[in-house]
């Protein structure tokens, strides 16, 4: 499995510029589906394809991405910068890591689809441990973020091959989906947790395609996406 790590940068000439209010519009929900856009027109030589790429925006036009295809070089970016990503990862290594992330279990709802298939929902972990509280939520917030990101995370590192020594949850924010019509009461939202911390590698067999695929959901809206680097000492 070939992957490839790019940083993009939206382009300065005048004729970017010029759409620069469509490309980086106001508004977290239109900005996000922009950013998906964007980095779909850097993969968009086969329509026919799925979306084979992660990404997260640093802000300012600037994104980093990781894919099983070379981002082809579009006039909305900036030259881009590639370089194949085949990280050298031995069992016990230790990592730090950044990762942006949709944490969330799925459960059965007890209805049925008309195809006869069980209907399934979604539940943000964080926004279901804040649900409960009556008062103190925005003291309560983060301290549920963290002790939430600590459990969700462990569970994908059972999957992925990995434990986890550290977490820290940075930031948590609710955002809106994008395309929403009707009631902002009704609108439908994602939580996103801004993670960092340190994992240890048990198996990087099953972990280096763990990355690639991405932990949690909304990843068409740049979450999902681990970085890494070797943690001091490891």
């Amino acid at each position: 499995m070939t992957l490839y790590l790019s940083r993009l940068n939206l382009s300065r000439d005048p004729q970017a510029k010029a759409l620069e209010a469509l490309l980086q519009p106001s508004g977290e929900g239109p900005r996000m589906d922009a950013d998906h856009r964007l980095i779909w027109s850097a993969f968009a030589g086969d329509p026919a394809q799925q979306r084979d790429f992660l990404w997260r925006s640093e802000g300012r036009g600037q994104y980093l991405v990781l894919s099983r295809r070379r981002p082809e070089q579009t006039p909305l970016f900036q030259p881009v910068e590639t370089r194949v990503f085949a990280p050298d990862l031995r069992a016990g290594d230790r990592l730090a890591f950044a990762l942006r992330a949709n944490a969330t279990r799925t459960e059965k709802t007890g209805e049925t689809s008309s195809g006869g298939r069980d209907r399934k929902r979604h539940v943000d972990l964080v926004m279901d441990a804040l649900f409960p509280l009556k008062q103190g939520r925005a003291e309560a917030r983060m301290r549920a973020a963290q002790e939430v990101a600590l459990r969700w995370l462990a569970g994908q590192g059972a999957r992925a091959g990995f434990s986890v020594g550290q977490v820290v949850a940075g930031d948590y924010s609710v955002r809106a989906l994008p395309g929403h019509r009707g009631r902002r009461g009704g609108q439908p939202q994602f939580g996103v947790l801004d993670l960092t911390g340190i994992i240890s590698l048990a198996d990087p067999e099953t972990f280096l395609p763990a990355l690639a695929q991405g932990f949690g959901r909304a990843k068409a809206f740049g979450c999902g996406l681990m970085l890494i680097r070797r943690a001091p000492g490891g």
